[in-house]
């Protein structure tokens, strides 16, 4: 009896409407110079479904796109506004830039990749996308960092605190990115590497190295970029909060003795309320965005559970929706950066009525006229 022989496509993408009818696994599509960097893990999964490519390509071009126009408004709006050109702002435009840095390197590689559904573009390219990711990524978290240690101290500290100058800011930028770059170029110097993750679409910090010298990487980059940050920026709302709601106290009981319901003309919201919220809502971003990576290298490290290539993908995705928002939680949410973005972009109308200049996004960006 004649066998029949199934055709293969010679080229290395193969299609995967193939690979599903011949027990390939994930790796088979790799690239033959990337095959010394694909852990023996993912040998053991299929590829994924053509589907999820399609999905995922379409999400990050969607992000990419609407992050890169978000964050180049921003800039633009904060250098070319006289009134928003603060020293507290430019670690505003320094997150922004980062972000729009990200948008413009790794989210079109990611979309490359998933068109051809595999890491397509060879050893160098996931060196660079391995850095570029590190440097924008952790550059956007210290910025997010600092700008809630600057809320914090012009806040509790009121007019007894220092206000931060153009030179303390440029230097802590300068700090940002130092620290950043050269944190980030450290893996291609032999503590760890930068492998492709098990959706081949991106490349990471390799988190199934068996070595603890390499693991070491990972724990050590996880206190730096992870908990570190989160603690500081926790640590700055909880006290702002604090701060607020006394004052608050002191006003209602001050009040109270005159025998007035109110020392405001405008009492719709309670200021420790509208700073909770926004507290909350940064505290709570800022988790969403980093802890998918956290957990997906520490189950690695740490050996805890299977995690497919599929799972891999949701690192990327909220790191960089991240992105997205944080022009709107860092900028748009200024009365004053709303102000200028109506004068230059009418159509957008996001203009603040008289009630909201005195809102919460004044108040933790600014001393509280209240709080003096």
């Amino acid at each position: 009896m004649n066998k029949i022989k199934p055709f293969l496509p010679n080229h290395p993408l193969l299609d995967p409407q193939v690979s599903y009818f011949f027990n390939r696994t994930v790796v088979d599509s790799v690239l033959p110079d990337m095959i010394t960097r694909i852990d023996p893990y993912w040998y053991q999964f299929p590829p994924m479904n053509p589907l999820w490519h399609g999905i995922i390509g379409f999400v990050i071009a969607i992000l990419g796109i609407v992050g890169a126009v978000g964050n180049a408004m921003v800039i633009y709006i904060f250098c070319s506004t006289k009134s928003l050109r603060t020293p507290s702002n430019l670690l505003v435009v320094n997150l922004a830039f980062s972000d729009l840095l990200m948008m413009l390197t790794n989210s079109p590689t990611m979309v490359v990749n998933a068109y051809y559904e595999t890491w397509a573009l060879g050893p160098l390219f996931c060196d660079l996308y391995g850095i570029f990711g590190g440097v924008t990524g952790n550059t956007s978290i210290w910025s997010m960092t600092f700008i809630a240690l600057d809320r914090y101290a012009v806040i509790t500290k009121g007019i007894n605190g220092k206000p931060m100058t153009i030179k303390g800011a440029v230097l802590r930028i300068l700090l940002i990115w130092t620290l950043t770059v050269s944190w980030s170029l450290i893996p291609l110097f032999g503590w760890n590497r930068y492998v492709p993750e098990g959706n081949m679409l991106s490349c990471g910090t390799d988190y199934f190295a068996t070595d603890w010298y390499s693991k070491s990487y990972v724990i050590v980059y996880a206190s730096i970029a992870y908990f570190t940050p989160l603690f500081l920026i926790i640590f700055s709302y909880y006290y702002i909060v604090k701060t607020v709601c006394a004052h608050e106290k002191q006003m209602k009981e001050q009040a109270k003795k005159m025998n007035v319901s109110s020392l405001r003309s405008n009492d719709k919201q309670s200021a420790e309320m509208r700073l909770a919220k926004i507290a909350l809502m940064t505290i709570s971003l800022w988790f969403v965005a980093w802890t998918p990576y956290l957990v997906i290298n520490f189950i690695g490290v740490f050996e805890m559970m299977k995690i497919t290539p599929l799972f891999t993908i949701w690192g990327s995705v909220f790191a960089k929706a991240n992105s997205v928002y944080n022009p709107i939680v860092y900028a748009i949410s200024h009365p004053k950066y709303r102000t200028a973005l109506y004068k230059k972009f009418p159509s957008l109308s996001c203009t603040p009525s008289p009630d909201e200049m005195s809102s919460t996004a004044s108040e933790v960006t600014a001393i509280p006229e209240h709080i003096k």
